[in-house]
């Protein structure tokens, strides 16, 4: 190979990746990362970039600021938990969705993500709890809402409206998950998953 072919190949490989070859999955990894390590306020969209190797400028292009950056992080990880969640062996609709529920409440309570930003920066859950809905809220009620259909075809689950019956179970699901700490210790979970569960069956069986 000559001198000049071998700069040229040795050009090509110190050049940036180009952006849009770039995941958003590291990206959003060098975000869970950092925020474990300092909490969000301290966050700057510098650091996330520095920490995933990759310009500002590629960052600003997918997100505007750190919120938005946090947002999509935990869009991530809870839709990875549900997808994961309802299992498709289960005896029966109701069951699917009840045990499905409990497993992503149990989850989300002890989560590291969730731990690190009720302690350091609670507000920013606030839109989320009091004024809208966050993308994996949007998610939740959509496989809620069809886990009761289901349940439903089968005779597993009462027949009242899937959509409410679904609002209700998330409003519960996510009271367990973001308070649950606060009524009970770490060794009492399990009870707050039973109880749950508990709930959950007898508000659903026909």
């Amino acid at each position: 190979m000559s001198q000049r072919s071998s700069e040229s190949g040795s050009e090509t490989s110190s050049r940036p990746t180009p952006a849009n070859a770039i995941g958003e999955e590291r990206i959003l990894d060098a975000a869970y990362e950092l925020l474990l390590a300092i909490g969000m306020r301290r966050m700057t969209m510098a650091d996330i970039a520095r920490h995933a190797e990759v310009s500002r400028a590629t960052l600003y292009r997918r997100w505007p600021n750190v919120q938005a950056v946090v947002a999509a992080l935990m869009t991530r990880e809870w839709t990875t938990a549900l997808m994961s969640a309802f299992q498709p062996d289960a005896a029966d609709g109701r069951t699917r969705l009840v045990e499905g529920v409990v497993e992503v409440v149990a989850h989300t309570r002890v989560h590291p993500l969730m731990r690190k930003i009720i302690e350091l920066d609670p507000e920013f859950l606030t839109p989320y709890l009091l004024e809208r809905r966050g993308s994996s809220t949007v998610a939740h009620l959509a496989l809620v809402e069809e886990g009761i259909k289901a349940g439903q075809a089968d005779g597993s689950i009462q027949g009242s409206d899937p959509v409410w019956l679904a609002r209700q179970i998330i409003l519960v699901a996510l009271a367990s998950a973001v308070s649950g700490p606060v009524m009970a210790s770490k060794e009492e979970y399990p009870k707050l998953d039973e109880q749950l569960r508990d709930m959950l069956t007898k508000y659903l069986t026909p």
